[in-house]
């Protein structure tokens, strides 16, 4: 292989690693124990359904003990 064109690919490598790491900055580590995105995510989910669930009971309770239900947005009740 020619020298030259060694030196010119480890040229354009360094380039492209370069500008790949402006890009792409890292964020740093991560801590172990803060949730990633996903699992927040999953949190969000899991409180948005006990909300919808608890708000399904009273609902259903209510309506055995025979009072008038007045029908709410879920994102008010919690």
């Amino acid at each position: 292989m020619d020298a030259g064109i060694a030196e010119a690919v480890e040229r354009q490598t360094r380039a492209i690693r370069e500008l790949s790491r402006r890009a792409f900055p890292e964020s740093g580590v991560a801590l172990d124990d803060a949730p990633a995105s996903i699992e927040q995510a999953r949190v969000q989910r899991r409180r948005q359904a006990a909300a919808t669930e608890a708000a399904a009971l009273r609902r259903a309770r209510a309506e055995k003990a025979g009072h008038q239900v007045v029908s709410q947005r879920l994102d008010q009740t919690a």
